[in-house]
């Protein structure tokens, strides 16, 4: 099972708070960075997830289509 993506948002969001509370500007960047990588992974899942359905629906259409040419 995938998380998509929301391990790196959380990872990245601690980070970026330490960063902003340490002053450390590149810890801040990493954080920010790790935040887009999980948004990435998320948007990347999610149409994954839409391209299977429509295939899944383009499947049981040409299926219903053979059947009815059958009768």
């Amino acid at each position: 099972m995938t998380d998509k993506g929301f391990t790196d948002k959380v990872k990245g969001k601690a980070k970026e708070v330490v960063g902003e509370a340490t002053n450390d500007d590149s810890k801040k960047a990493e954080g920010i960075l790790d935040q887009v990588v999980g948004k990435t992974k998320e948007v990347a899942s999610n149409v994954k997830d839409v391209a299977t359905e429509l295939v899944e629906k383009s499947k049981d259409a040409i299926d219903s289509k053979l059947e009815d040419k059958e009768k």
